[in-house]
């Protein structure tokens, strides 16, 4: 085991190589934040963004594993508190032009870069995503190649509880939930069960985490070999053979029923069927008061997203989730929503606006508007394909 980075107990990412077969090496990166469920932070980005550069540059390195730290969660999402406080400072200071709050810029763009270096990557990555996965821990999760969950896993896009909307590229991975079932997630912040997960196309393969120690056992002694390809095959089989079924999870259970509430263009349609469907099964009920307590405006900013994300590659869907989410720390709800849930914890939000007729489609056409040319945009270097990889 040879440390690469900084491997004090207290640094956000944890880094640590491992020798494997064929004399190479396992590149381990782990999120150390347990007491926040792993919420990353400006830093956790930077320091993912370099070491992975400098992995994917290293011959040695076959493959890399993606885990976070503790019992409770791989990612339960972004750091909220910085981002409150430097929108505070933003809107204190009287700024309208929403490239002035430097933080939530550098935030966004960091995060993004490191999301999509992952989609990207060239070489295996192994991320194992044990019990809470949401918001940017899904934004983590979503492009390795291979993507584990575990009994303990639950994960969730629940952006509308805080003003927010499903980004991390939620714009595009969605709308490839089979039938509406994207719209209704990022709707609804409806909870996924590991199941649910994989028939999401959010993870490919379920692992009991009772195996996680041998399965990072079995992985020093296959014999990796130089030709990247190659080693995503290899990593598949022992996957494969360490996996277990996972149960059929709600959402696939009420597929029909989530379809027909979800269809059509008119989202006030949509959010009045889901609101008044009369059921009792618990996990619609919850979806339920998801929505009805949630913010209307980050209600129409997720489907407006999904619709103009159509046909986008990823690249273009992060450069225009990049510039509504700093619409949202400039103007939105954002703020109130992080306040309401973490700050004052009265989980008493003021939304604005307070209603779907209000969060009108021209209302939320304002927040796609961009203050750069295209070529100036910050994640204009963005651009590499990405290749859809399944374990099958």
């Amino acid at each position: 085991m040879t440390a690469v980075d900084t491997n004090a107990a207290e640094a956000p990412v944890l880094f640590e190589e491992r020798a494997a077969g064929n004399g190479a090496r396992i590149g381990i990166a782990t999120l150390n934040a347990p007491r926040t469920l792993n919420g990353f932070s400006l830093p956790m980005a930077h320091l993912l963004l370099k070491q992975l550069n400098a992995w994917a540059d290293d011959d040695g390195i076959a493959m890399v594993v993606l885990q976070g730290a503790g019992e409770k969660a791989f990612c339960a999402g972004g750091d909220l508190h910085s981002l409150y406080q430097s929108m505070l400072a933003y809107r204190e200071a009287g700024h309208t032009d929403i490239r002035e709050n430097d933080y939530a810029a550098e935030f966004f763009d960091v995060e993004y870069r490191v999301d999509y270096l992952i989609h990207t990557y060239a070489k295996p990555i192994l991320c194992w995503g044990h019990g809470i996965v949401m918001g940017g821990g899904i934004g983590l999760m979503s492009g390795a190649s291979h993507r584990v969950v575990s009994e303990r896993s639950k994960l969730a896009f629940p952006e509308i509880t805080v003003g927010l909307f499903p980004d991390v590229g939620g714009s595009w991975l969605l709308p490839r939930v089979p039938g509406n079932g994207g719209l209704f997630l990022a709707l609804t912040g409806a909870l996924l069960n590991p199941g649910d997960a994989i028939y999401a196309g959010l993870a490919d393969v379920h692992v009991a985490e009772e195996r996680r120690s041998a399965v990072f056992d079995a992985l020093l002694q296959v014999a990796w070999s130089a030709d990247a390809a190659r080693n995503h095959e290899r990593l598949s089989q022992l996957l494969l053979s360490f996996a277990s079924d996972a149960a059929t999870g709600p959402l696939l259970a009420n597929a029909a029923q989530v379809d027909a509430l979800c269809e059509g263009d008119d989202l006030a349609a949509i959010v009045e069927r889901i609101s008044t469907l009369q059921t009792d099964d618990a996990w619609l009920q919850a979806a339920q008061k998801t929505l009805d307590a949630g913010a209307p405006g980050s209600a129409r900013l997720a489907f407006e997203l999904q619709r103009r994300s159509a046909g986008q590659d990823l690249a273009s869907v992060y450069r225009l989730e990049y510039i509504t989410a700093l619409h949202c720390a400039a103007h939105g709800d954002f703020a109130e929503g992080i306040r309401a849930l973490l700050i004052d914890k009265d989980r008493t939000p003021s939304w604005n606006p307070a209603t779907l007729v209000d969060a009108s489609r021209a209302w939320a056409d304002t927040f796609f508007a961009s203050p750069w040319a295209d070529a100036a945009h910050p994640l204009a270097d963005l651009g590499t394909p990405v290749v859809e990889r399944s374990l099958a």
